[in-house]
């Protein structure tokens, strides 16, 4: 499939690849199968061999930690700044942890043997996909910290925030059951945060339909997070 022909059709474009030299990004996209995900799609289990990667457009994924007592723990929110299969860059083929398609939308797939030759051939692909794993280790760490002294109210802004990045649109959907696994708190947290952000007229929410109504408003209510871990992946990425 060539690039040019999906551009009529794709609105939005992986950064990781667009930042790309236009003859590795044109190599790359010619040997990638352009998909559509659904909302709720599994794309791995903890121990699966990763088979494929996928570079979101205007899809979305969550990462969640194998499910434990608590059912689970998010650790990572892919859109169309990252990929999905990131063990591949180390030469790792198994996945430790589950992930599935958090918003619908389209991505581009590539098998692992054809990113282990993307990866030979191109030292830029090389180059920036080890700053990208730069970006998610101190991202790791940071999430780490923000998930034990933060309040869940402040969590969810941020989660809300970066939900909204990475779906392109101030309107999403996502229900309490889920934001309490991905944010590793009980049910009763996440409604009286989602409550408290609604009262303050930061969000509409219903049955599961989430609407930002107030951008700036929820960046205030957020931690500061969620500005350090953008300004982190620009300095390195952008």
């Amino acid at each position: 499939m060539q690039p040019d022909s999906a551009k009529t059709t794709v609105r939005f474009e992986n950064r990781l690849l667009a930042a790309l030299p236009k003859r590795d990004w044109r190599t790359i996209l010619s040997n990638c199968e352009s998909v559509e995900l659904r909302r709720g799609e599994v794309i791995s289990e903890p121990g699966d061999q990763i088979l494929e990667v996928y570079f979101p457009t205007d899809s979305f994924l969550s990462l969640v930690t194998p499910p434990a007592d608590h059912g689970g723990l998010e650790v990572r929110l892919v859109g169309n700044e990252g990929m999905i299969g990131t063990p591949l860059i180390l030469g790792v083929e198994i996945t430790r942890i589950r992930t599935f398609v958090q918003g619908a939308g389209h991505a581009w797939r590539l098998s692992s043997e054809g990113f282990g030759e993307a990866l030979r051939q191109s030292d830029a692909l090389q180059v920036r996909l080890h700053r990208y794993l730069d970006v998610l280790m101190n991202q790791s760490t940071q999430l780490l910290a923000c998930t034990r002294f933060h309040l869940v109210q402040a969590r969810l802004a941020r989660w809300l925030l970066m939900t909204q990045d990475r779906a392109h649109s101030d309107h999403f959907h996502v229900t309490h059951e889920l934001l309490a696994l991905l944010l590793g708190v009980r049910r009763v947290g996440v409604t009286k945060a989602a409550s408290a952000l609604q009262a303050r007229k930061l969000i509409h929410y219903h049955r599961g339909d989430i609407t930002v109504l107030d951008r700036a408003g929820l960046q205030g209510a957020a931690c500061g997070c969620y500005g350090a871990a953008e300004a982190m992946y620009e300095q390195v990425l952008g």
